[in-house]
């Protein structure tokens, strides 16, 4: 499986999908939360922020560098996100950028139909660059990885995913993405 991955990250075009690092316990947000507080969202856990780093480590060990790093707005996405690809431990000026594509949809919140329509063609958009060995990272959630590849990820785990039918015109969200690996943990 992570020769697979590797060897799909190497030709590029693809994407990865992370589900967020280990969080401190609980399903959901606190009643109230807000994405422009963290403190008043369920947050990484001294273990997530080292599972984090190790997701990171994982990309370094194999010499694969994305070439863009995008992360939902939750706190949780972007500490992964910054943990695993922060400048420091990748040598460059690789930023996170936050995509509300990627948030979560879970119990009702986001656009889950326009959000996942915005992911499916930017995948698309990803498989027909044609750019040998580039390919880009995505923070996420649970919902939203299932709900683009139909694969469930514990936390910390990740899914290499190409877009279904590259040459194909029409985008349909639900099950936009290929799987290519499944369930890779560092």
């Amino acid at each position: 499986m992570e020769q697979t991955a590797v060897a799909a990250l190497t030709r590029g075009n693809c994407i990865v999908l992370v589900r967020h690092a280990e969080t401190v316990a609980g399903i959901g947000d606190p009643p109230g939360m807000r994405l422009d507080d963290c403190s008043t969202q369920r947050n990484l856990s001294a273990a997530g922020r080292a599972q984090a780093r190790q997701i990171g480590q994982w990309f370094r060990t194999h010499r694969l560098m994305p070439t863009q790093v995008r992360s939902s707005q939750w706190c949780r996405c972007l500490d992964t996100a910054r943990e695993a690809f922060s400048a420091s431990a990748f040598g460059s000026d690789l930023a996170v950028r936050p995509w509300p594509a990627l948030n979560s949809f879970f119990q009702g919140q986001g656009d889950r139909q326009g959000q996942l329509r915005e992911a499916a063609e930017m995948a698309r958009s990803i498989a027909l660059r044609r750019s040998y060995g580039q390919f880009e990272v995505w923070v996420t959630h649970q919902v939203v990885v299932t709900a683009l590849t139909g694969i469930s990820l514990s936390m910390g785990e990740m899914v290499v995913a190409g877009f279904r039918g590259a040459d194909a015109g029409a985008i349909t969200p639900e099950g936009s993405l290929r799987v290519i690996a499944a369930g890779l943990m560092p």
